[in-house]
């Protein structure tokens, strides 16, 4: 399922559906995510926020996240967010926050996705 929205700032966030083993891809999910540009400061910055959520029934590793940021050019960067290798209880939801720099010439997509 890839859902796309446009936020604050005018950049679209778009959540990609995992590539993970079904066993994996069933239990977990990323939602909530948002992103904005804070440019108040000498270097502007690009918060993106979310969680990942175990919607099975039994304990599953939450794998790392990738979030992605393509700037107006069409380049993508890609940025690797650790979990440890935590474990997410059934129901339970892990938060993440990240400060990223903003492309030169902005921001045109950010998504976020588990990590292969």
């Amino acid at each position: 399922a890839l859902a796309a929205f446009w936020v604050s700032g005018g950049h679209a966030l778009v959540r990609q559906a995992p590539f993970l083993s079904s066993a994996q891809a069933s239990a977990l999910s990323i939602s909530g995510v948002t992103s904005r540009v804070d440019a108040t400061g000498p270097n502007a910055a690009l918060f993106v926020d979310g969680e990942a959520v175990n919607d099975g029934a039994k304990p599953t590793e939450l794998p790392p996240l990738e979030i992605r940021v393509t700037g107006n050019d069409g380049q993508t960067t890609r940025y690797t967010l650790g979990t440890s290798g935590r474990s997410l209880a059934s129901g339970e939801r892990f938060g993440f926050a990240s400060r990223l720099d903003v492309p030169r010439n902005g921001v045109k997509t950010v998504s976020v996705t588990f990590a292969e």
